[in-house]
């Protein structure tokens, strides 16, 4: 076999290799950040007194979606009688 086919091929199995390796640390370091984000919004938050439902409010209010889980039995009752 051509010796320069076996090295390309070689080269190619080892870039395959890092690249595989990068794209695990990138899933790792966005998943890290987006937990520093969310403790960071949480703290926020907290900081500010608010209750859950007085965030989903706020939320709403500013024309964002609220994610379903935030929304309570008795948010769901009210915005029922609306």
């Amino acid at each position: 076999m051509n010796p320069r086919i076996a090295r390309l091929r070689e080269e190619h199995e080892k870039i395959k290799a890092k690249i595989s390796e990068l794209q695990a640390k990138d899933r790792e370091i966005l998943k890290q950040l987006r937990e520093l984000e969310n403790t960071e919004i949480i703290g926020l938050v907290r900081a500010q007194g608010l209750k859950l439902e007085d965030f989903a409010a706020l939320m709403r209010g500013a024309g964002m979606p609220v994610p379903q889980a935030m929304i309570t039995d008795k948010e769901d009752e009210h915005e029922s009688e609306d």
